[in-house]
């Protein structure tokens, strides 16, 4: 039984069909008989035309940021409508967005879970490969051990900087036209864009529930 945000995407591969609406439909039907039940909120849609072995699909771009937005689930009517690209599925699942497709509800886990093992299976090769030459340097008299921890640089500590800001500055791109919109709506203190985004279901940026002043205060000063 489906259950917390959803967002839904549909996709057919023809202009014919686009335009037939036939094949939406159909996906439509699929999704809906999935959510059938529970307590869940669909917080996006998004239709697309587009080739299956297209990568660069906009609308599904789209998509993916209102998953990240919301803290929601990407639900699809077939798994071929997402890709039939098993490295993009793993791309998603990196990218920390969670799909499902609605013929095939357990296919999400199991992609991953196959190509998982695979890149575990490499892990302990390269494991079991340095084990063995740091036995050989042993024996050859190299002297091993000693202080093994790591001393961040200047570098180091810029670099991080820089990826916090980077996470920071996307999340606010991602808030932007939201926040827009509520203040268009009349809503443009921090205390009411924090009671508006929570009432939302919006997740902050460490995924709470409840949106502070100061949060918001944070996103303006970036959008701004």
């Amino acid at each position: 039984m489906a259950s917390g945000n959803h967002v839904l995407y549909y996709r057919v591969s023809t202009d014919r069909q686009g335009k037939s609406g036939l094949g939406i439909e159909a996906q439509r039907k699929a999704v809906a008989d999935f959510l059938n039940g529970g307590a869940w909120k669909v917080c996006a849609e998004f239709e697309e035309v587009e080739s299956g072995k297209d990568a660069d699909r906009p609308a599904l771009v789209k998509a993916i940021e209102a998953c990240r937005l919301y803290g929601a689930r990407l639900v699809i009517a077939k798994l071929d409508r997402l890709s039939r690209d098993a490295h993009f599925l793993l791309g998603l699942e990196k990218a920390g967005v969670d799909f499902v497709a609605a013929d095939m509800p357990n296919a999400n886990r199991l992609t991953v879970g196959i190509m998982a093992m695979v890149a575990e299976e490499e892990r302990r090769m390269i494991s079991a490969r340095t084990k063995a030459a740091l036995a050989a340097a042993k024996a050859r008299g190299t002297k091993l051990g000693g202080f093994r921890g790591y001393v961040p640089t200047a570098a180091d500590n810029a670099a991080s900087k820089a990826a916090l800001k980077a996470k920071g500055d996307a999340q606010a791109a991602r808030l932007a036209p939201v926040i827009a919109g509520l203040r268009a709506e009349g809503i443009t203190s921090a205390t009411g864009l924090a009671k508006a985004l929570t009432a939302r279901g919006i997740p902050t940026a460490r995924g709470g529930e409840v949106w502070t002043t100061i949060q918001v205060q944070r996103i303006l000063a970036r959008v701004v």
